[in-house]
């Protein structure tokens, strides 16, 4: 599996410098005040490295384009899809990112979620934990974090893990977190820690470097803390196969860099994803 991990990784890197460069989220509100998600796409070219904008290489040859995928690479099993909040769960544990997927030195922040719930953003524009509705199966959010040292404030990082009872559901979910930082361009993480000047990019499959998920979006802002300070780098990266979605987020505060926290997001998004496939895809 190591293709897919250098495949997530690589094309996860790109969405962020996609971002960083000027993009930013356009589209509507879902207008009922309550959501799960983040704002429908606009997204701007890049040029690949040694070629111009004509698509010339740097020696003067032109460049061949290579045809560009259609589909994952991976063939889902429908036997072992989840059907029940049990396989649900069980899927959920062995694809979220604990410590050992974050880097050295991360530890457990704090106990696993009730995967009977899931993160909502209410009409207050504040993140709640509530009851999952009746076409998810479970959810759960594993909490790590780097804890302060030498000078440096912590990086606090959560990987969320959602299995819907069908694609449509997943692919629902996707779609309405797009929309979320258009509805509420400030939003209250906890009591003492808020995000602003959220920017959200869609990233279906097959555009700007998404060859490692039928969905993906990615959102970055500006983290407040009472207690740390800031403005720091805030970054929410979301991807979807099947049935599942996989989402890794996190903030940095003193002495971390928006870089630092970019990395870290994609190699842990990246590592869920191959963790994930494993699980269902057809075996070999």
């Amino acid at each position: 599996m190591d293709r897919g991990l250098l495949r997530g990784l690589c094309a996860l890197s790109a969405s962020g410098l996609l971002l960083i460069t000027g993009c930013s989220g356009d589209g509507g509100g879902s207008g009922d005040g309550k959501s799960t998600a983040k704002p429908a796409e606009t997204t701007t070219g890049t040029v690949a490295q040694g070629e111009d904008a004509q698509g010339d290489s740097a020696d003067g040859a032109s460049a061949t384009p290579s045809a560009a995928p259609t589909a994952l690479d991976i063939t889902l099993d429908p036997d072992r899809a989840p059907k029940t909040r049990a396989d649900a769960v069980r899927l959920a544990e062995k694809v979220a990112a604990g410590p050992e997927l974050w880097g050295v030195g991360f530890v457990i922040a704090s106990p696993d979620s009730d995967p009977g719930t899931w993160p909502v953003l209410d009409s207050r524009c504040v993140w709640q934990r509530e009851p999952v509705p009746d076409d998810v199966l479970a959810s759960i959010t594993r909490y790590s974090e780097l804890p302060a040292a030498d000078g440096k404030g912590p990086i606090r990082v959560a990987a969320t893990v959602t299995v819907h009872r069908d694609v449509d559901g997943a692919d629902w979910e996707q779609a309405s977190t797009l929309e979320e930082a258009l509805r509420c361009p400030e939003q209250t993480l906890r009591a003492g820690e808020k995000v602003s000047g959220l920017n959200s990019v869609g990233i279906p499959f097959g555009t700007n470097g998404n060859e490692y998920a039928e969905d993906a979006l990615y959102e970055t802002g500006d983290y407040q803390s009472d207690a740390l300070g800031g403005p720091y780098s805030y970054i929410w990266t979301q991807a979807r196969i099947g049935q599942v979605t996989v989402a890794a987020t996190g903030r940095v505060s003193q002495g971390h860099s928006g870089e630092e926290l970019s990395s870290a997001l994609a190699e842990t998004q990246s590592s869920m994803l191959v963790r994930l496939e494993t699980e269902l895809e057809v075996a070999e």
